[in-house]
């Protein structure tokens, strides 16, 4: 910590509360939805990115951490907002994994596929259900036989 000397009055200025306003806040823009946009680097999966002292953070978790206070341990931050690049604390949630992944929708893009990679239809001849999930039958009548000739 260092001291301000201004005339005024002595106080300790934290270093980081410092850094935080002249690194941090500078990248946020706030939306009319009242999101706050992280305009820094976002990492590939559309969440915001910065280095402090070094370490890398994810910027919603920095910001939610110097706001709000430490994540508790096993849970995920969970944007309300629905938009990975909002870092405003008051739309992040303290969760469980399984509750943010409930909340987000995650089986929505898998759902909507008609085909399968190899293109055979998602029909109610060719699908099969096991363990939650999708099956192609005609791919999995292919891979059976790669391995009953031994060609997989």
């Amino acid at each position: 910590m260092s001291v301000d000397a201004s005339p005024s009055a002595t106080r300790v200025v934290n270093p980081y509360e410092w850094s935080f306003e002249r690194r941090f806040m500078r990248r946020v823009k706030v939306t009319s939805r009242g999101c706050w946009r992280w305009t820094g680097a976002l990492m590939r999966n559309g969440y915001g990115q910065l280095k402090v002292a070094g370490v890398a953070w994810a910027a919603h978790r920095y910001s939610y951490t110097m706001l709000t206070g430490p994540i508790p341990d096993g849970l995920d931050l969970d944007h309300l907002c629905r938009h990975r690049w909002c870092v405003n604390p008051d739309h992040l949630e303290p969760v469980t994994r399984s509750e943010n992944l409930r909340r987000g929708n995650v089986g929505t893009y898998w759902s909507t596929k008609t085909h399968c990679p190899h293109g055979h239809a998602y029909d109610e001849a060719n699908t099969a259900h096991r363990n939650g999930r999708r099956h192609c039958r005609a791919c999995d009548r292919q891979r059976a036989a790669r391995r009953r000739n031994g060609t997989h």
